[in-house]
């Protein structure tokens, strides 16, 4: 699937961090800044955070790895025809609620690897049609193959974030 322009510009803020136009070779090209990113980070360092009041990089991790599971499951309701409008989500409630810092980062990293292994099974299934299905989630339109860019920019996104201000 060629990156589609359906979603509001909200998400254009993730998705132009995303260089590639095919999905399947963007989840490629990010399996090695992901991997590098999840190696470069110490237990000690993990529980850090840059300022009063901002997450820790266990809860940058938890952030991402709940913000995947509920963009995955958004792509999978649009790409099954789901007519509804998904509901959105508070991701400052979801980290208050994760209680990330009591995890080691060991056990983050693998279930973000395993998460994401999931991720690319899941938008290999989908057909092109699938990808294509446009549909409406926390009151924005989007197709589900948008859903796998907006996952990628997000997570480019956030590893920005952690190089710039954590490590």
């Amino acid at each position: 699937m060629e990156q589609p322009v359906i979603y509001e510009n909200y998400f254009d803020r993730y998705t132009k961090l995303v260089n590639e136009k095919d999905l399947p070779a963007a989840f490629i090209t990010q399996d090695k800044a992901l991997d590098d990113f999840l190696s470069k980070v110490s237990e000690e360092k993990a529980n850090y955070a840059y300022a009063e009041g901002k997450w820790t990089l266990k809860e940058m991790l938890q952030h991402l790895i709940d913000a995947e599971r509920v963009f995955c499951y958004r792509a999978m309701c649009i790409a099954r025809k789901e007519t509804v409008n998904l509901p959105g989500f508070d991701e400052n409630d979801y980290a208050a609620h994760a209680d990330a810092n009591r995890r080691s980062w060991a056990d983050l990293t693998e279930e973000m690897k395993i998460l994401r292994a999931s991720t690319k099974l899941l938008f290999r299934s989908f057909t092109d049609e699938m990808l294509d299905t446009k549909g409406s989630f926390n009151n924005t339109a989007g197709q589900a193959g948008g859903l796998g860019f907006i996952i990628l920019g997000h997570t480019y996104h956030h590893i920005k974030v952690a190089e710039e201000r954590y490590l």
